[in-house]
């Protein structure tokens, strides 16, 4: 196999009566699946799109998804994804940096597209899945009228397959690249840290914009596996499901992990099917860590990595609640290297890390990330020297465990999403009663960390927490809105007159 058509084909020839999909009851086989890939395929090509065009999706979690992910793979489209949760000014900036050719939408989302549509220049086509504006094509009828044999086109092993948005230091999204080539070597190395069974199941809850829940997906299809997929996260819901569907695998965010645990009733519900559960997104606090395997027992992984690149790993016989200091210590690490992952810590001049002392974590993968999108300043810099440069910032112990301890970039992860305080404060910035503001994280028993505001009122001007979010609305989506503020007469400055961020959080992490 070469590319995510390959792979696709082969199981489609391998398993085709097999389950490929589980969603909200209805069930789609490997044969149904290919078809409905080649369909769409043939349908978006004969709306003009060609190979290496972008076609967006805006929806949440559902069986359109898989749909769309496999025609692009098929036919060498570049299927560009985009959060549902953003503002309408957010999903304008990616649809147009990506320069869609199509965008493909849930109807829940029709009202934001139509408010911004006449903005995005690029967009020929736009596809509704369900019952949808006269402005806009059906997506069903457009799959069903087009012919189910393969594509004409097909991608090569370096063709860009996906093109998933991250938030940049800036606060501007950046397009993140990743080839059929990489993606690839992320299923095979993802399927082995897993431990992924041959015709197995694995339970996926997080949203399909994110590399998160490609990276569980992929392996998945690469062994012929089902996907039991949910809409969203809804801790009941998955406790009933596992009972149900038997998943082996799951991948979840702390918090969800967390949510889980507080279930009142989670010991009625029979849990044993699951094996393994891989942790990521955040780091997860020791204490709930333990509280998790003395319920679940040994079963979980953790993994660091990013939309650029995935690469480490601490396998389940790391997860110990009883052992040496050492062994338990590392409970807290984000383990070694994943096999093909190669990890450096170098400090601000670029030298290698002694052993214990924190410095930025460098990676160099097969999985990597090509390239930013439109943006080659940015890319130069995170892929100097030919390793990626992850902002993170950890140190090694003397057996190569990985231990993070900070973020360089300043960025908050509340509930397993990513936040980048400039973005915050750029939008606090439009508020006329907002003089001058810096944005930190805050600990949050549920989220992780919090968003927490630091605002100097404009003299004269009285603004309030409510006021801030209601002006936020419009601007940045809900989960990146302060869920405190505190109000001061000025910030604290470094000489070079920068915000002391690190002053602030000693203030207010409390």
């Amino acid at each position: 196999m070469k590319t995510l058509a390959d792979l696709l084909e082969r199981a489609g020839r391998q398993a085709p009566d097999l389950e490929a999909l589980v969603f909200e009851g209805r069930r789609v086989s490997y044969r149904d699946l290919l078809d409905r890939g080649r369909r769409l395929a043939n349908a978006v090509a004969g709306l003009g799109v060609r190979p290496q065009d972008r076609v967006g999706i805006l929806a949440m979690n559902c069986p359109e998804y898989f749909d769309v992910y496999s025609a692009c793979h098929l036919a060498g489209f570049i299927i560009s994804t985009v959060n549902f949760r953003l503002a309408a000014p957010e999903v304008e900036f990616i649809v147009n940096d990506a320069a869609q050719s199509v965008l493909i939408f849930e109807a829940q989302y029709a009202d934001l597209v139509d408010s911004i549509r006449d903005r995005l220049p690029s967009v020929h086509s736009f596809i509704c899945i369900g019952e949808g504006p006269d402005w806009a094509l059906d997506y069903e009828a457009v799959l069903q009228a087009a012919s189910p044999a393969a594509p004409a086109s097909r991608p090569a092993p370096d063709d860009a397959a996906q093109l998933i948005y991250t938030s940049g230091t800036t606060g501007r999204p950046k397009g993140v690249i990743r080839t059929h080539r990489a993606a690839l070597s992320m299923a095979r190395s993802q399927a082995l840290m897993l431990g992924l069974p041959v015709n197995g199941r694995i339970l996926v809850m997080m949203p399909l914009f994110h590399l998160g829940a490609v990276s569980m997906v992929l392996p998945q299809q690469l062994q012929c596996g089902t996907v039991i997929l949910h809409r969203s996260f809804d801790a009941a819901l998955i406790l009933r499901d596992i009972e149900k569907e038997k998943p082996q695998t799951s991948h979840m965010a702390p918090t969800m992990v967390q949510m889980m645990l507080e279930q009142p009733d989670i010991e009625r519900y029979d849990l044993s099917s699951l094996q393994t559960v891989c942790y990521s997104a955040a780091a997860m606090p020791v204490a709930l860590l333990k509280r998790a395997l003395e319920v679940f027992g040994p079963i979980f992984i953790n993994s660091w990595g990013s939309t650029e690149g995935i690469g480490t790993e601490l396998p389940k016989h790391f997860h110990k609640l009883e052992g040496t200091p050492r062994e338990l210590s590392r409970l807290a690490s984000i383990g070694q290297p994943q096999p093909g992952s190669e990890i450096r810590i170098i400090d601000d001049q670029g030298q290698d890390c002694p052993v214990g002392t924190p410095g930025e974590i460098l990676l160099k993968s097969d999985n990597l990330m090509s390239s930013y999108w439109n943006n080659s300043a940015a890319t130069i810099e995170a892929l100097r020297g030919g390793w990626y440069h992850s902002g993170d910032i950890a140190y090694a112990d003397d057996e190569g465990f990985l231990f993070l301890v900070d973020r360089k970039k300043d960025m908050i992860i509340s509930g397993g999403e990513n936040i980048y305080s400039q973005e915050v404060e750029q939008a606090l910035m439009q508020h006329s009663g907002v003089f001058d503001c810096a944005v930190i994280g805050v600990p949050d028993e549920k989220w992780g960390e919090a968003v927490k505001a630091i605002v100097v009122p404009t003299k004269g001007q009285q603004v309030s927490i409510d006021d801030l979010k209601s002006h936020c609305e419009p601007l940045i989506a809900r989960y990146k809105h302060p869920r405190s503020v505190a109000f001061v007469d000025e910030l604290p400055r470094l000489a070079s007159g920068k915000v002391n961020k690190l002053d602030l959080r000693s203030q207010f992490r409390a």
